[in-house]
């Protein structure tokens, strides 16, 4: 296994093996992995937040990987080094994940300006693994400037990938009338821009009709900062219709949050929330680990679950144990 100083030096050099391995290594579960893992992003800090996050969702269907495939050439091909971390559903019930994504992406994964990695989720809320953040830090000092966070496009993974990132940009299908219906009110609340993909051939029209009702629809909707206005275009990423247009209105959005000053407290902002997060996922370690807890919780669940306690005294015996009380 490397030392610590073969991990940073392979990372800063941009050693895709090494930056890999590092991956895995924020990853594990494993107590001694997790300590060498902390100590290489603290040493590798003063090289992340340089990059650009972008966060893409979209249900099934409306072609994210082809979206990003094509997108993501066409921004090395303008000169960036673009990361991807497909964000990857983990089964509940048999732990397995599908990690086919450098398949759904032939050009990028063959791309030596662009690195893939999938994330399996692990079960965890909303459907975002718990160590994102990590990768992408890790994807920042080994001198990607563009990071790509595709969610799964179900539960509350939107929410949780959009407090990631700079961007939130929601893809969308033609045929707006089912479709709107059916979108969650908080994707549209939380979205940067809106995307109608897959306008072309005989959807164009359609895909048009969709993007007006779209517009409609944010209207009537509190936009998610007070300096930016969501657009909505159609684009094709089949044939790489408007995908230039996309990308100017993220670097006006840039520019824009940029210089009102919400871009800089973003970030710090996201930097909190970032230890929170950390901090929650150590409390419920902590209690999941108490001996005297673990022995205890069966019966306490029967007996929240028969009516003999209330959930809140259960709560109460929990915190004692735990010393939180």
């Amino acid at each position: 296994m490397p030392e610590l100083d073969d991990y940073v030096h392979g990372v800063r050099s941009g050693d895709r093996a090494l930056l890999a391995r590092a991956i895995t290594l924020v990853e594990s579960s494993k107590a001694e992995h997790q300590l060498l893992a902390q100590k290489l992003l603290q040493a590798l800090l003063p090289l992340t937040g340089k990059a650009y996050r972008l966060g893409i969702t979209g249900v099934p269907g409306v072609g994210k990987s082809t979206m990003i495939d094509q997108f993501g050439t066409n921004l090395t091909q303008a000169g960036h080094k673009v990361a991807v971390l497909a964000v990857d559903p983990t089964s509940s019930r048999s732990g397995g994940s599908i990690l086919g994504d450098k398949t759904r992406m032939p050009r990028l994964a063959q791309n030596e300006n662009a690195f893939i990695r999938p994330s399996p989720t692990s079960g965890t809320l909303g459907g975002v693994t718990r160590k994102t953040r990590e990768t992408m830090a890790l994807c920042e000092a080994a001198g990607f400037d563009i990071v790509l966070v595709e969610t799964v496009g179900v539960g509350q993974s939107e929410t949780a990938v959009c407090e990631m990132v700079d961007f939130f940009l929601v893809l969308m299908l033609p045929g707006a009338g089912d479709e709107l219906q059916g979108i969650k009110k908080g994707v549209i609340e939380i979205a940067d821009m809106i995307a109608v993909n897959k306008a072309d051939g005989g959807n164009v029209e359609r895909a048009t009709l969709a993007a007006s009702e779209y517009r409609s629809a944010l209207n009537i909707l509190t936009p998610a900062s007070a300096n930016w206005s969501p657009p909505v275009l159609t684009v094709s990423a089949k044939e790489n219709t408007n995908l230039d247009t996309l990308w100017q209105k993220i670097e006006e959005h840039r520019e824009t949050l940029t210089q009102s000053g919400e871009y800089h407290t973003r970030r710090q902002n996201q930097a909190v929330k970032w230890m929170y997060d950390m901090l929650e996922d150590r409390l419920h370690a902590a209690l999941r680990g108490n001996a005297e807890v673990a022995a205890r919780l069966g019966e306490l669940e029967t007996e929240v679950r028969n009516g003999e306690m209330t959930p809140a005294l259960a709560v109460d015996e929990i915190a004692t144990m735990m010393k939180l009380s």
